[in-house]
């Protein structure tokens, strides 16, 4: 979805942005989205750490419930 924005309209979001909140919010606004982009990927790493310490494979737990389903009966 984002890969299609291109420079112009990339510049039109940042002008809709500046026009909407004014520059004296701008940087409160960019910490915020930098937190919650911190917040998310810290999460994101904690899954996946928790994920390889459970020392399953998720492709297995994929094979597993593929065979779950092939076996219950409709």
């Amino acid at each position: 979805m984002l890969q299609n924005i291109g420079f112009p309209g990339l510049m039109l979001i940042l002008i809709v942005v500046l026009i909407l909140f004014g520059p004296s919010k701008l940087p409160e606004l960019g910490r915020a989205v930098g937190r919650t982009l911190h917040e998310f990927k810290s999460s994101a790493r904690e899954l996946v750490s928790e994920n390889k310490d459970d020392g399953e494979d998720p492709k297995d737990i994929v094979k597993e419930r593929k065979d779950v389903t092939e076996k219950s009966p409709a």
